[in-house]
């Protein structure tokens, strides 16, 4: 039996479109649309959502085929346990493709109920295109076609202040919304748009910048017979998401109210500074990650569970939070221990396999905006150096050798730090020159923007931490840690 809302037992009666989102793809209908469905549910929130089509090949036909619906199936760690569950989400009303379909889509603006604009392009999407004109159908890029909706909505009614909207990215970029309204703006420039239009933008719409998080494996292409038989339906829309997340709002009170997610129990905080959870987001799961890559692959472990699961890595990896990375930050400390459990418990996720060498790309950029400002921070505050981050820097040094005992390591990174990386490998003439190695590549300062050198200390542990892997082996060296 296909899925559709014939076919199945769900109710017929149209929402009113009060979301028009850009981007059909696993994680907006995974985080995004399962929000709004369950503030549909739970709180009367009676939001539709039409979602469009950003590109011109995408998923609207195959979404409309199942008349907006799709399965979502949630899997991690809920106290403790292991646990599975699914839910059928009805909010979206239709899918758009404004390649064939412009008019339909323009026509969008002139609803009275829309109020939301949420988007996820991919990071690249947030993006100028100076050969878009307002008159193309459509635009290329995905703030032209914003701006060109946004102006049809602004003379259909006269600039009323009350036909603003509140648009919320979700794209992962710095200052994802200031950087979109900026593009908006630009265009009104480029178009020479009237200075109404301008002031409406300014004044009557809301561009909140935001941080989310919830890892959205997808389509689980190798469960769908499974899935399909425990379902009673085919869907050709299933998608896995864990059961932890959180959205950070930076946006006015109005928005909260309009927005009721926090009473639906979801995790949304409303905020007027999104900083210092983007930080401890940075510092916490993502520096984990960055530290764990080298160490546990030199030790043997291929996966993050297991990794986190191993007696010795386990430790390594909890050591380094509670006495390096979370002392480093100025927060509030139980909110910080409370973070720092979900995420152990998402590392641990026995339904997501998540391999260390595919979190491995690019780790001396990675380690620079996720560890090194912690390990600053460290210094800083206590006058030492983080010993455990400093071992998890020469283990990436010594991850880059290419080498896990006789097996190959598939290093990748930019071009100019596998050069340097290769080059300071093979200039190593005896183990005594440890020192030397790591000093050139503390002073890379096209990476980590100074010289580290100047770091009391840093140089020192490093060479140390390095000296210890190459002459013990990452199984003994890490025990010094512990």
């Amino acid at each position: 039996m296909k899925l559709n809302r014939t076919n199945n037992d769900v109710a017929t009666a149209a929402l009113p479109t009060k979301v028009l989102q850009f981007g059909e793809g696993n994680f907006l209908r995974a985080f995004v649309d399962w929000m709004i469905d369950t503030m549909n549910k739970k709180q009367n929130f009676e939001g539709g959502v039409k979602v469009v089509q950003p590109i011109e090949r995408g998923m609207v036909d195959m979404l409309n085929a199942q008349d907006g619906l799709y399965t979502l199936y949630l899997r991690g760690i809920q106290n403790g346990e292991a646990k599975s569950e699914h839910t059928l989400i009805e909010a979206i009303q239709g899918g758009i493709n404004p390649y064939t379909e412009n008019d339909l889509y323009m026509a969008q603006a002139e609803e009275q109920s829309l109020r939301f604009v949420f988007s996820n392009t991919t990071e690249a999407g947030i993006a100028f295109d100076a050969n878009d004109k307002l008159e193309d159908k459509p635009q290329n890029s995905y703030p032209g076609k914003l701006t060109a909706l946004l102006y049809r909505r602004y003379t259909h009614f006269k600039g009323e202040a009350a036909k603003g909207l509140i648009i919320i990215p979700c794209e992962l970029i710095e200052a994802n919304a200031d950087r979109l309204k900026e593009i908006v703006l630009q265009y009104a420039e480029l178009w020479k748009l009237d200075t109404g239009f301008v002031k409406w933008i300014q004044e009557a719409n809301y561009f909140c910048n935001t941080l989310v998080d919830r890892i959205v494996p997808g389509y689980p292409k190798d469960r769908m017979p499974e899935i399909n038989a425990e379902l009673g339906y085919e869907d050709n829309l299933v998608v896995e998401g864990e059961f932890f997340h959180l959205w950070v709002i930076q946006a006015p009170k109005q928005v909260q109210k309009e927005f009721p997610a926090q009473e639906a129990g979801l995790n949304v905080i409303f905020t007027d500074d999104i900083t210092p959870y983007k930080k401890r987001k940075v510092r916490i799961l993502n520096g984990l990650h960055t530290i764990l890559v080298p160490v546990a692959y030199l030790y043997g472990i291929d996966a993050v569970k297991q990794a986190v699961e191993d007696e010795v890595c386990g430790r390594f990896l909890k050591k380094a939070l509670e006495e390096e990375i979370i002392p480093s930050l100025d927060m509030d400390k139980k909110e910080l221990e409370t973070f720092a459990a979900d995420v152990l418990d998402r590392f641990r996720n026995p339904y997501i396999h998540h391999l260390l060498l595919s979190i491995s790309l690019n780790s001396f950029s990675k380690f620079e905006t996720r560890v090194l400002p912690t390990l600053l921070a460290y210094q800083e505050k206590t006058g030492e150096i983080p010993q455990r981050l400093a071992f998890a820097f020469a283990a990436m040094l010594y991850f880059y050798r290419g080498k896990r005992n006789l097996e190959e390591i598939p290093v990748n990174d930019s071009a100019d730090v596998m050069e340097l990386m290769k080059s300071e490998w093979a200039a190593m003439k005896s183990e005594s020159e440890f020192g030397s190695l790591v000093k050139n590549v503390l002073a890379y300062d096209k990476v980590w923007k100074r010289d580290l050198n100047e770091v009391k200390g840093l140089c020192e542990a490093v060479t140390e931490s390095l000296q210890s892997i190459h002459e013990k082996g990452m199984n003994k060296a890490i025990e010094s840690m512990l």
